[in-house]
């Protein structure tokens, strides 16, 4: 069965914790061979080729079933020639069936199983061993303490790399939420039977280190098409008869007092993403000033055939944003809500209605960061952040048909009950005037027919792509960013 490297061009379907227990019953119904020796077989074969040069291996081995993984693992390695050292602090009397068999076939081969941390084998440890998280996996609902605490502190103060069975102990599978000291640090990650949420969004991406993938042969298993890992969007074309009307309009609405920058950088995003013909409608005392560039046109917001455009509201709108939302929201013909817009709706109740009501029938994009969210949600920043898919999800439902583009570290893309986890992009991002590029981007891709959801997520996966590529010599700004965006390819 094929381990497969995943990374932002992998397509791959998520799956809770729920969703993968379920799994387990119906493949270990199906299957002749115990999904444990299948896993602890994947991640012996996957060490071996990360660390060909290992004389040694520590397993670090928990009280369940990622346990028996983990000891499953150290039998093919002892086999292997290995000079394999499993720590196992529980007793495995006390393990589950399967674990518990695992620890019996272990002990039969003559693998070295320690009760205690073995302080003195790991001090032998050099770059070229390997270390194996094999304690929690997906069981572990709480920050680990006690032996098990002192188990991640040796594995992460340990110079061998880690490979972690799963997820990184400590990480929770569904939200990506953990204490930092408290979890494993991997190097590598073999996520077994479907990769979880929690490995993509929130802190997965700094502890999970390279995520591989064995799906244990269940790919024929069946599940919900509702949670996925956002995917490279497929090459888009333009005809060659086309003219600036065919890519549309989009009006750019924002810029209050000292704010100008903002809606100057989701303008030139636009331009850049290839929209027909793009309107700057600055607000408050940037009215009447030049605009951005010469390719842009200025028009008074007021004056915006509405019903006609793509609409981009609240990059630096300031207070004055809220004075044209209601018509914004009530008669644009495709809209984005960033920023200041977002704030405005927040505290105001007779926007949350108009916005309920449009966004069950006309296309709508809102692109919080957490702290925006929460102020959606009315609950704290940190509250979203603790579970991120659950904090899109309860947008998504609050305004039905609306998409939802959760910014941060695995950005997610919601509406109704489908989410999509973005699989690209890097901490470059996180530079002020980012946001606004990507509301920019979002504009013009709404005006290229394609349903918003799916339109969000090409430009969520465009926007991190540009940063993951960026040249390493070369500094990433917004505006540079913003400068980088490329239209849809141009027939020859």
């Amino acid at each position: 069965m094929p381990i497969t490297c995943i990374d932002a061009h992998s397509q791959a379907l998520l799956a809770t914790v729920e969703t993968l227990r379920a799994l387990e019953v119906r493949a270990a119904a199906q299957s002749t061979t115990p999904l444990m020796v299948m896993a602890g077989h994947a991640v012996a074969r996957l060490a071996q080729a990360l660390a060909p040069h290992a004389r040694r291996i520590w397993v670090a081995c928990g009280p369940g079933n990622n346990g028996g993984d983990g000891l499953q693992a150290a039998l093919h390695l002892h086999l292997a020639g290995y000079e394999v050292c499993a720590s196992l602090p529980s007793d495995p009397q006390d393990l589950p069936a399967d674990a518990r068999a695992a620890a019996g076939r272990a002990l039969a081969a003559g693998v070295n199983i320690r009760r205690e941390l073995p302080l003195d084998w790991l001090q032998t440890l050099g770059i070229h061993d390997l270390c194996i998280d094999a304690l929690l996996g997906i069981g572990g609902r709480r920050p680990p303490q006690g032996v098990w605490l002192d188990c991640v502190l040796a594995l992460n103060q340990c110079p061998a790399p880690t490979l972690a069975v799963d997820l990184p102990s400590g990480l929770q599978a569904d939200t990506g939420h953990c204490e930092w000291r408290s979890t494993v640090r991997a190097d590598h990650t073999l996520s077994l039977l479907r990769l979880k949420p929690g490995l993509l969004t929130g802190a997965g991406r700094d502890v999970c280190g390279q995520l591989w993938l064995d799906t244990l042969g269940t790919d024929a298993l069946p599940l919900p098409d509702t949670l996925r890992m956002g995917r490279p969007p497929a090459p888009a074309r333009r005809l060659h008869s086309s003219h600036k009307g065919s890519h549309g309009d989009v009006a750019i609405v924002g810029g209050d007092q000292g704010m100008r920058g903002a809606s100057v950088l989701a303008a030139h995003a636009a331009l850049h993403a290839g929209a027909g013909r793009v309107w700057w409608c600055p607000l408050g005392p940037a009215a009447g000033q030049q605009g951005p560039m010469p390719d842009c046109m200025q028009r008074e917001v007021t004056t915006l055939p509405l019903q006609d455009l793509s609409v981009v509201a609240g990059c630096g709108g300031g207070t004055a944003i809220g004075k044209v939302l209601p018509d914004l929201i009530s008669h644009t013909a495709r809209l984005v809500l960033d920023a200041d817009a977002l704030n405005a709706v927040a505290t105001d109740a007779g926007l949350q209605k108009l916005l309920a009501q449009r966004s069950a029938q006309r296309p709508t994009v809102i692109t919080p960061h957490p702290q925006e969210a929460a102020r959606l949600l009315n609950t704290s920043t940190a509250h979203v952040q603790q579970d991120r898919l659950a904090a899109a999800q309860a947008l998504a439902r609050r305004w039905p048909g609306c998409t939802v583009v959760l910014k941060g570290s695995g950005t997610l893309v919601a509406r109704d009950e489908r989410v999509h986890i973005n699989s690209s992009g890097n901490a470059r991002l996180a530079i002020g005037g980012t946001g606004d590029v990507l509301a920019g981007l979002l504009g013009a891709r709404l005006q290229d027919g394609v349903d918003p959801f799916e339109a969000s997520c090409r430009g969520v996966w465009e926007h991190g792509w540009l940063a993951q590529s960026w040249p390493a010599d070369r500094a990433l700004t917004a505006s540079a960013l913003a400068l980088a965006l490329r239209p849809p390819e141009a027939a020859p």
